[in-house]
């Protein structure tokens, strides 16, 4: 892979699937206009992503040259230069913009330009604010269900948000987690790590977690009112043994990089599509 594109962190993209979770919850990805407008909000979030990825990189150039694996990144290792690097930092997220616009909703404009201004101030300073920055990188995540919900012009329950919001800060508190006991605070790039531990961590893993399993059961409860088979309760079980085990895969040193463990983990990836077959029938079928 070209030095260059690996500065966009095309793996992170995976995240960006989240922009399907409203209009996939709502049973309108079976239409084609609707799928179509909610690739283009996807495409958008990768663009918009692609470029903070860049400018945090920028920013953390010096520490990342002496953290064990971040050291390869290509601004770090200098196979991209820092002027290239910036150039690239401006075009992405305006054309992020552009791409949101073409959805024909001002609503995904805004929420894009949203998720832009939160995560460089994310980038700028708000990741060395204990607390805030996890709070900061988890509403991204909320921010590409919402971009996907308005794209398509679909309500999202507030059983979805919350359920959204918790997953998202177990994800975030787990990769603080992983990191903490992966290469402790000396080695480590984040600001913030010296200031957690790993206790406090997991006290955050353990209320994150009930939120988001609370959340989707009632979610699931909720929605099902009115059905003849209970598929919505029976996508319950893949959901618990996947957040299961991710906690599983923390706890064994490792989650410092998601997108990683969801790209290798056979177990966590089953449930997954458990889970997808499950709620689509329900959705779709039944």
């Amino acid at each position: 892979m070209p030095p260059w594109l690996r500065a966009l962190r095309p793996k992170q993209w995976l995240k960006n699937v989240l922009v399907f979770a409203a209009p996939g919850a709502a049973g309108v990805l079976d239409d084609a206009g609707d799928f179509a407008t909610t690739v283009v909000a996807f495409v958008a979030f990768c663009l918009a992503a692609s470029g903070i990825y860049i400018w945090n990189d920028l920013q953390d150039v010096a520490a990342d040259r002496i953290h064990p694996t971040k050291r390869l990144r290509p601004f770090a290792a200098g196979t991209v230069s820092v002027g290239v690097g910036r150039a690239m930092g401006v075009v992405f997220p305006i054309a992020a913009l552009a791409v949101a616009a073409a959805t024909g909703r001002w609503q995904t404009v805004a929420v894009v330009a949203v998720y832009i201004v939160v995560t460089l101030s994310y980038t700028f300073g708000l990741k060395e604010v204990a607390i805030i920055d996890l709070l900061t990188v988890a509403s991204g995540f909320v921010l590409r269900a919402a971009a996907g919900a308005v794209a398509v012009d679909v309500p999202m329950s507030r059983w979805f948000v919350l359920c959204i919001t918790f997953g998202s800060l177990f994800i975030v508190v787990g990769k603080r987690y992983a990191e903490l006991q992966e290469v402790g605070v000396e080695a480590g790039t984040r600001a913030t790590l010296d200031t957690y531990t790993p206790g406090f961590l997991r006290m955050l893993l353990s209320a994150s977690l009930a939120g988001a399993l609370l959340s989707y059961c009632v979610w699931a409860f909720e929605t099902a009112e009115g059905t003849d088979f209970p598929f919505y309760e029976l996508s319950i079980v893949p959901m618990i043994a996947a957040l299961f085990r991710y906690l599983l895969v923390l706890e064994r040193g490792e989650g410092s990089a998601p997108e990683e463990v969801f790209a290798s983990d056979r177990v966590l990836q089953l449930a997954g599509l458990i889970w997808i077959i499950i709620y689509g029938v329900a959705v779709y079928a039944a």
